[in-house]
């Protein structure tokens, strides 16, 4: 004999199984680490004005800056795995591990790096014009993060973890 759906039991079904196929709007760890990266870019806009007293929205998708975005991502993502499925879990300790990496290079290698920029451009002004290397166009100087801006990334991950985690 053959089984017979009804209307409603086709739409009790749908709504199953898209609620369970959609990645994005259940996935509160994800969810937190891009609305804490976007969250810092926007503030960059903020702390920008404050320290230089001009706007400049090149600071929306720029590296580098108060705070730092790279540390806000890698936070949100880490407290919210641990807050919900705990310390103990696997996924927190990748999550914890990858946040200390990202945290550690952003303020240790990233921020050498832009400063050695700094310099190598200020060199390169120095350079008679006829210099073949004097027309070179300048060096990023703006990849890494002081330990404050990291402090204050993760602080604001953390925010953006708890709150996304009780909402």
């Amino acid at each position: 004999m053959e089984e017979v759906m009804t209307v409603g039991d086709a739409s009790a079904r749908f709504r199953s199984i898209s609620s369970t196929s959609s990645i994005i709007p259940s996935n509160v760890p994800l969810l937190s680490a891009f609305f804490a990266f976007a969250l810092a870019q926007f503030l960059k806009l903020f702390t920008t004005w404050y320290k230089e007293k001009r706007w400049d929205s090149r600071r929306l998708v720029a590296s580098g800056g108060m705070p730092s975005s790279h540390s806000a991502t890698v936070t949100a993502l880490a407290a919210a795995i641990g807050w919900q499925e705990g310390l103990g879990g696997s996924a927190f300790a990748i999550a914890l591990v990858l946040a200390c990496v990202v945290m550690y290079d952003a303020s240790g290698v990233r921020l050498h790096a832009g400063r050695q920029a700094e310099l190598l451009n200020q060199i390169v002004c120095e350079l008679p014009p006829e210099h073949p290397v004097s027309s070179v166009r300048p060096l990023r100087d703006s990849l890494g993060h002081t330990p404050l801006q990291v402090l204050a990334g993760s602080i604001l991950g953390c925010i953006v973890a708890f709150l996304m985690r009780t909402s």
